[in-house]
């Protein structure tokens, strides 16, 4: 897997190189009319905050694509924008980060043949703290609403309900970096699209060229939702040994001839099949019991046999292994360096799990006592239009009465005998008459209103405790002391992701299997 030597190209072959396999290009006659008078100069920008993974592998592979084109690439480590974005990297960790992420990327770039020579590398505090800089962010702040600022970071931005003005300033500083960086276009991810329309709307307003965006599409993880750094089985870490790699592939979802949301299809096509030589094919080694060994040519060819169910997922992720160690070995190695390896433990210290008892001068979310129930009668309140009254198995003597406000946005058929998320130990409180006994957890937005109770693993049994990751060790309190508002406290972290994942500040709510809770449709959405 090494690039093309770089061949004299027409400006359309340039593009073409530039836009393939890219969702969406903000911008294109702009980039043509460039293109027909000189290289495009183009940034990536990655925030340092948790490890690369091997997804990482896509924006590569497309800089690959950039510099096949003529391109001057920079990439941004934007170590300020890690900072900013709700504490995601402590400030004293920032400049190792920065350094774990300059030796991850350039390993990356050298496995797939990228001389890094032709890069540019900056880091976002070098500029962005200069005088300058600090002005027009003063400028930018003066011209933005609040209401743009926050919907510019709604896909990026860590989303809590009490949002720091530093995650309201992150958008107006990846748009000033483009001015700064002194570039044509921007490239990222399709869910970086509000940021890019919004530095098209208010960079303009400062005097500054609009630039064009390239946009690539986010592919899905090894659970079949966008590969997370907070959702481990999702990915493959660039230091997983292949019998990690071995073990997460084999759990990957890769149902036989679904190609949507295939996170093992969705990596050859952005990655394994751009990087080829022009003369290599994608091979799949099977035995003559089996109909013999596979080679293909093009992408569409293999998602063609796959979708034909031809192809067994068996055999295309023992494929996908062998390509990914190739991928991932330099990246390996070059960590082998006792440095480097003192690099990853500095920059990333394992936090070490509570082990204490729950108590209200410490409070986490062990204090929870959240488990599964079954709904095995519901009824609406007989004084309250908007109230059902719902009696909920949770594996005790009886089933406790809860009282939920899901009579509009729930039909009282798909409340029957559903399995719902209950919260158990909150001290029990009259609702119009009646004793509630726990309350339904359900994912909620204001803008428009809607509700959506979570749903429920389908290994989950009736009465399982439900855990937050890295506090399971911890004993929740029999009955939440009303007067400590510890819910209340807790309440304002306990959020679905941007992959419809119920978390507690980044930590999944998860059965004893590993099982997680999900919204059908809304992310970044409070629970409660």
């Amino acid at each position: 897997m090494v690039i093309a030597n770089k061949m004299q190209l027409s400006a359309e072959e340039k593009y073409d190189l530039i836009a393939r396999n890219l969702q969406e290009v903000l911008g294109e006659e702009k980039i043509k009319t460039i293109l027909k008078e000189r290289d495009l100069k183009i940034y990536w920008g990655t925030a340092t905050t948790g490890k690369p993974h091997v997804a990482y592998f896509v924006p590569m592979s497309k800089i690959a694509d950039f510099l096949r084109a003529g391109a001057e690439v920079t990439i941004l480590f934007a170590d300020l924008h890690a900072y900013l974005d709700n504490m995601k990297a402590p400030w004293e960790l920032l400049a190792l980060r920065v350094q774990y992420y300059e030796h991850s990327i350039k390993s990356m770039l050298k496995s797939i043949g990228v001389s890094i020579d032709k890069l540019k590398f900056e880091k976002g505090t070098n500029f962005e703290l200069s005088k300058e800089y600090t002005l027009d962010v003063y400028r930018l702040a003066s011209v933005i609403t609040e209401h743009d600022a926050k919907k510019a970071g709604a896909e990026v931005v860590k989303q809590v309900d009490h949002p720091l003005v530093s995650g309201l300033l992150y958008p107006g500083l990846q748009a000033l970096d483009e001015e700064y960086l002194k570039v044509d276009a921007q490239f990222g991810g399709v869910d970086q699209r509000k940021i890019f329309t919004f530095a098209e709307k208010y960079l303009p307003q400062l005097g500054y060229q609009k630039r064009a965006h390239l946009m690539n599409p986010m592919v899905p993880g090894l659970t079949g939702t966008k590969m997370s750094s907070s959702e481990d089985e999702s990915k493959i870490d660039l230091l997983d040994p292949p019998a990690s790699v071995k073990k997460k592939l084999a759990k990957a979802f890769c149902e036989p001839g679904n190609v949507e949301n295939n996170g093992i299809l969705s990596f050859t096509k952005h990655v394994i099949f751009p990087l080829f030589k022009s003369d290599e094919k994608f091979v799949v080694v099977r035995n003559a019991e089996n109909g013999g060994s596979l080679m293909f040519d093009t992408y569409s060819e293999l998602e063609e046999c796959f979708k034909m169910m031809k192809l067994h997922p068996a055999d295309l992720k023992t494929a996908v292994e062998g390509y990914i160690n190739r991928l991932l070995e330099p990246v390996r190695k070059t960590f082998e360096d006792p440095v480097l390896k003192k690099l990853v433990e500095k920059a990333y210290p394992v936090a070490k799990k509570q082990k204490s008892v729950a108590n209200d001068d410490v409070i986490t979310p062990a204090h929870l006592d959240i488990r599964i129930g079954k709904i095995v009668e519901v009824s609406k309140h007989p004084d309250a239009d908007s109230l059902y009254v719902e009696k909920i198995d949770l594996g005790e003597d009886k089933p406790r009465t809860i009282v939920s406000g899901l009579v509009n946005f729930v039909p009282i058929d798909e409340m029957q005998n559903r399995m719902v998320v209950v919260l158990c130990n909150l001290k029990p409180a009259k609702m119009r008459g009646i004793e509630s006994q726990g309350m339904v957890l359900c994912a909620s937005v204001d803008e428009p209103r809607q509700v959506e109770l979570l749903e429920v693993p389908k290994e989950a049994v009736i009465g399982e405790p439900v855990f937050i990751e890295n506090y399971e060790e911890e004993k929740p309190k029999e009955i939440l002391n009303p007067k400590k508002k510890i819910w209340e406290k807790l309440q304002v972290d306990l959020k679905t992701n941007g992959d419809y994942v119920a978390q507690w500040q980044g930590n999944n709510l998860i059965t004893k299997s590993g099982g997680i809770f999900k919204s059908k449709s809304l992310k970044n959405a409070p629970i409660k």
